[in-house]
């Protein structure tokens, strides 16, 4: 009896596994670069993170004046791009090539989010460097999750997430070992 339980529970989460709406995807990919001041230093990352995506860059303003850096209250310190889709999962097997696919384990989140940054924008493969721009850094935050999460986040009928439908780290290296061929250090 219990060897047919254990055979009946093997197909149950192999069909759950197969199902659409538990497959895992990219929800989106963040790129942002912190300059920390204003002028001519924002619009050349602004020109990095443009050239790098072919999408239009949004300014990043300070919530607060730092009279010690000089920072101004609701002056432009950064640049950001979300991508979504296809254009997301391209952008992201780029930047981790730059990583030479190895990430620290420590760049995911208990909710299967992944983040990290790179050092030069320079080592991303297909980008050369132009002294005009100087070199960038910038962090990546990929947003990992399953069909049905806007439940969680639309106006009208707002609603919780399940516990079994979350996305756990676990699932999210595995997804990324297996989609991007990352290695996990």
């Amino acid at each position: 009896m219990s060897a047919t339980g254990t055979i009946q529970t093997e197909k149950k989460t192999s069909l759950s596994e197969s199902l659409p709406i538990n497959k895992i995807r990219i929800g989106k990919v963040v790129l942002n670069i912190g300059v920390g001041r204003s002028g001519e230093a924002i619009e050349r990352a602004r020109r990095v993170l443009e050239e790098l995506v072919q999408q239009k860059a949004s300014f990043r303003k300070a919530k607060k004046s730092i009279r010690d850096f000089g920072v101004h209250k609701g002056e432009p310190i950064g640049m950001m791009v979300t991508l979504r889709g296809k254009k997301a999962e391209d952008i992201l097997k780029l930047l981790l090539q730059s990583r030479e696919n190895k990430v620290p384990g420590s760049t995911f989140d208990e909710f299967g989010n992944c983040s990290f940054g790179i050092k030069e924008h320079i080592e991303i493969p297909g980008v050369r460097y132009n002294p005009e721009i100087g070199i960038f850094g910038m962090n990546v935050s990929a947003l990992i999750q399953r069909p049905g999460y806007r439940v969680a986040r639309r106006t009208r009928a707002r609603s919780a997430i399940g516990r079994s439908h979350r996305v756990k780290k676990e699932d999210s290296i595995a997804f990324f070992h297996e989609n991007f061929g990352t290695e996990i250090v």
